[in-house]
């Protein structure tokens, strides 16, 4: 809890009770449907929870805005941003069953009401959204694919509506072939840890 309260200081009171019960509930979920790997679960707050948090410091969401995180596996980015923006509405997608009931399990324990886990591919979806975020699900050209048509035009927070997309490594070449402009906004500029070192928030507009 140190390390969020490092970067985000003036938590409610909630938020920090939220964030705080995260690593009880996701080890009781993790002994029974193994979503986050045992070997960095000790890291779960610097690997998963700060990790999916940075993109809340690239992009605060408005109330009301409504929010697609595909392929969710147990909740990150969405869970982690939906007790960062309880005003915000967050969809968690994922196409595999077991991933969605530890994401149900988790939220019904933290009693957030701005989250939906959803158990489906994100083409099937019939909804739109001010912002898509992930993390690492599969190459940019498909992804942009599966989800670009989703996306509404305007903006609900403090960019222009889009996607939000977590990624390491170098990136040049496969956002190239998505034939869209990028931003890339280094993790390492807004965390100092070390783990953050190649790690990006890559955003690109509707």
């Amino acid at each position: 809890m140190e390390l969020i309260l490092k970067y985000f200081p003036d938590l409610t009171e909630e938020q920090r009770a939220r964030f705080a019960a995260l690593y009880d509930l996701y080890a009781e979920w993790n002994a029974k449907i193994n979503v986050v790997s045992r070997k960095d679960f000790d890291q779960l707050y610097l690997r998963h929870v700060l990790h999916s948090l940075a993109i809340g410091k690239v992009c605060q969401f408005e109330a009301g805005a409504e929010i697609l995180d595909v392929g969710c596996g147990g909740g990150f980015p969405s869970v982690p941003l939906a007790i960062l923006f309880p005003e915000a509405r967050f969809v968690a997608a994922d196409s595999i069953r077991k991933k969605i009931t530890v994401v149900e399990g988790v939220v019904k324990g933290l009693g957030l009401q701005n989250i939906t886990p959803c158990c489906t591919r994100v083409e099937q979806l019939p909804q739109h959204f001010d912002y898509v975020v992930s993390r690492a699900v599969t190459a940019m050209p498909e992804f942009v694919g599966w989800i670009w048509h989703k996306i509404r035009r305007g903006q609900r927070g403090t960019l222009p509506n889009g996607i939000l997309y977590l990624k390491g490594g170098d990136l040049a070449e496969e956002l190239a072939l998505t034939g869209r402009r990028w931003d890339l906004f280094a993790i390492s500029d807004l965390f100092e840890e070390e783990f953050f070192e190649t790690k990006k928030v890559v955003y690109c507009s509707k």
